[in-house]
């Protein structure tokens, strides 16, 4: 499928963009799925990639950059790489995980496909909400990169941008705020493939699905870095740095999982975690 035009702009004056580079998981057969979005200032993305090329010369590894790709011979890379993720101030992770059992389905037309959309949605407005209220004195829009999301109506990122932008609008005021909602090829593109390297790490330690020793590795170093045993667990609203969304359904019982504090080993400005 032919990927939908971008324009190559830059904001206005004094607005200050953003960019959320998206990916997905868990679209097949598993307990969990789930979004992951990786943040950055829009005027940083030259700084980004000459990150990610230094790394890759560090290690001679060209490779794309992916959770399934974590093995033995490639564990320095990724664990050079979370390492700089974690040192650089300016990046941010924030991701979400459905538990499919606790989705009704009946809220989505019996489809989880539908519901998919909805949670990733969901994802980019609650957190893009607390972008404009941090900044509330600074114009903003929003950038977003992502992975062809798996769906079968052709123009789900359309659908994505339309009803984010609904959905700030009548919070916030502000129209458009989203500035466009563009696939990419995660393959050409450092950024979605960051993203799906630290959702994979999250996500896996929620379905307990990594056996090989260099990802159970690369999961307690990202762990060590947010002051934790393990991934395990999701994190207070307000966490900027590293945050875990495990959406629950209050109907559907108590919350399942662990709200852990994070201590970050390299804090924010302000010692902010």
């Amino acid at each position: 499928m032919p990927l939908r035009p971008e324009t190559d702009d830059e904001p206005a004056p004094g607005v200050r963009r953003w960019l959320i580079s998206c990916d997905e998981t868990g679209v097949h057969g598993s307990r969990f799925y789930g979004f992951g979005s990786l943040w950055m200032g829009w005027q940083r993305r030259g700084e980004f990639q000459q990150l990610i090329r230094e790394v890759r010369e560090r290690h001679d590894y060209f490779s794309e950059i992916k959770w399934t790709s974590v093995k033995t011979h490639s564990h320095e890379f990724y664990t050079d790489l979370v390492e700089e993720f974690f040192r650089t101030s300016w990046m941010q992770f924030h991701c979400v995980l459905v538990e499919k059992a606790l989705v009704r389905r009946e809220m989505h037309n019996g489809d989880y496909d539908l519901a998919r959309r909805k949670h990733f949605t969901l994802l980019l407005t609650n957190k893009i909400q607390r972008a404009l209220r941090a900044h509330r004195d600074r114009p903003q829009t929003f950038r977003v990169w992502v992975d062809q999301i798996h769906s079968r109506y052709e123009k789900a990122d359309e659908v994505v941008e339309l009803i984010s932008n609904s959905v700030l609008k009548a919070v916030s005021g502000r129209k458009n705020c989203v500035d466009g909602v563009h696939p990419h090829r995660s393959h050409d593109t450092p950024s979605i493939q960051l993203s799906d390297l630290l959702l994979g790490a999250v996500w896996s330690a929620f379905e307990e699905s990594a056996e090989a020793e260099a990802k159970l590795d690369l999961q307690t170093w990202i762990a060590w870095h947010l002051g934790w045993p393990d991934l395990a667990a999701d994190t207070k609203p307000s966490t900027r740095k590293f945050n875990i969304w495990v959406f629950y359904d209050p109907t559907r019982g108590r919350r399942r999982a662990i709200t852990r504090p994070v201590q970050l080993r390299y804090p924010l400005p302000g010692g902010r975690s």
